[in-house]
Parts: C-alpha cells; sequence; structure tokens
C-alpha cells in the first residue's frame, strides 16, 4: 500500500496528552510517518512511542480520526493548521498526572552546616570573589553610611514628634497619588516596619485599612479610610474638608 501527502508539506498542531493537562505547539513536516511522529512525541509528552494512540481533533475540539497505521504517512490523514494531535497513553504502569505531582518528586536538602563548608557553592564563589556582602568594605565608608543612617533617623523623629494626633494635615506622596486631607490619628513606631509612621483617617476612603496593620490595632477608623506614612510626607494645618460638591 501506498501513501501520499494531500496538502502543505508542513502543519502547525497542539499536542495533548493522556498524562498531563498542559499541552505544547509544534510544526511537523507531512511526509513522515506516523511512526516517526511518535518518536518526536516521546520527548514531548513523556511516553513511550509503542505504547502511543494517536487522535486527530479539529480546531472546535471535534474528533477527526484515529491514527493507527504508523506506516501511514502524516500528510495522508486530514491534518491542517490549528488542529490537535491527543497522544493516548496506554501503558498500564502509567498514572494521569505524574509529571505534575512535584510532591513525588525527591528532593535534595543539605545542612547549613554542609553547605558552608562546600568549595562549589555559589557563597563559596562570593567569599572567594568578594562579591556583594563579602566585599571588603572601607571602614571610613562604614562609618559614614552609619553616621548618615543615624541622621536620617534623627530628623524622621523630629517630624514625627512635631506632629500632633487630633490634627488636620495633608498628605502628599509622590508615589501614592493623589494628594489626601484627613486627620492625624496615631504618631510613633509599629510592629510592621521600623522608624516613625503617621496613622491618618483620610476623608474620603483612600486608604488600605481601618487602622489595623498585621492583626494590631493603632487607632479606629472605618475600613479604607485609614492608612500610615512617614512623617515627610505629611503637612499639618489648616485643611479642612473639601466640599466634594463644589469640586
Amino acid at each position: 500500500m501506498s501513501y501520499s501527502v494531500v496538502t502543505q508539506d508542513i502543519v502547525n498542531v497542539a499536542i495533548s496528552s493522556s498524562l498531563n493537562s498542559f499541552g505544547s505547539q509544534r510544526r511537523f513536516p507531512k511526509d513522515i510517518t506516523i511512526s516517526e511522529v511518535k518518536s518526536k512525541l516521546e520527548m514531548i509528552v513523556g511516553s513511550s512511542a509503542s505504547y502511543m494512540e494517536l487522535q486527530l481533533f479539529d480546531a472546535n475540539g471535534k474528533l477527526m480520526v484515529s491514527m493507527s497505521d504508523d506506516a501511514a504517512l502524516l500528510g495522508s490523514f486530514p491534518i491542517e493548521d490549528n488542529m490537535r494531535i491527543h497522544v493516548i497513553d496506554k501503558d498500564a504502569t502509567r498514572t494521569v498526572g505524574e509529571y505534575e505531582d512535584v510532591s513525588k518528586v525527591e528532593k535534595f536538602e543539605i545542612s547549613a552546616e554542609e553547605y558552608s563548608a562546600r568549595t562549589d557553592s555559589v557563597r563559596a564563589f562570593k567569599i572567594k570573589n568578594k562579591i556583594g556582602k563579602y566585599a571588603d568594605k572601607d571602614p571610613e565608608e562604614e562609618k559614614k553610611r552609619e553616621e548618615e543612617q543615624l541622621r536620617k533617623a534623627a530628623e524622621e523623629e523630629a517630624l514625627a514628634k512635631a506632629i500632633t494626633v487630633g490634627s488636620r494635615c495633608e498628605v502628599n506622596n509622590p508615589k501614592v497619588p493623589p494628594v489626601k486631607r484627613g486627620t492625624v490619628m496615631f504618631v510613633g513606631k509599629t510592629d510592621f516596619k521600623p522608624g516613625w509612621w503617621v496613622g491618618i483617617q483620610y476623608d474620603e476612603p483612600h486608604g488600605k485599612n481601618d487602622g489595623s496593620v498585621g492583626g494590631k490595632k493603632y487607632f479606629e477608623c472605618p475600613d479604607k479610610y485609614g492608612g500610615f506614612t512617614k512623617p515627610n510626607f505629611v503637612t499639618v494645618g489648616d485643611f479642612p474638608e473639601e466640599d466634594l460638591d463644589e469640586m
């Protein structure tokens, strides 16, 4: 029996498998046999060619034909671009989803002590080449950096202590527009981040919380009206609530 290609030379099709839920796209020449197609599919779906049964579906998911003749040319079947070849794995020892269940993958684990002792690790490479935190640090530069951090911390504390709870304010953080008005409800340090923070009850629901962060209540306000910002973004003054009807 002879076979011939009846359409264009190359076809672009989707590939699916009974073993897993993910798919892929592949291009195949139509002058190769179904046996050759199965060999190419081994690396794609993980099934052995000898256990494969191939089905051809059209672009709408309708079964067109079972491609059961291994000697037939791919192009002898009514296959066109955007159709799908579905691989059914007939091996009874295989299970559906076996390539998707990562719990079955043996994991390599190593203790911190063993990792530190290795000479071929990323950490060992960084230490040897003095990269990142393992680089030699200039004592003078370190001193300047610490002094700058202390200066900024003192400046932030001074700004925070100049803000009084209950004051009207305007918050202008360029990274979190728009400019917002509200009432100062909290000034101090928090558990969620270091430094000094100002808690605001906004006039409009521009906030992210109700005065609570991480399960801790810092002040009371309606949900979505509360927020925290750094003192340098807060200006205290005569900022009455805006009349939205006149805007």
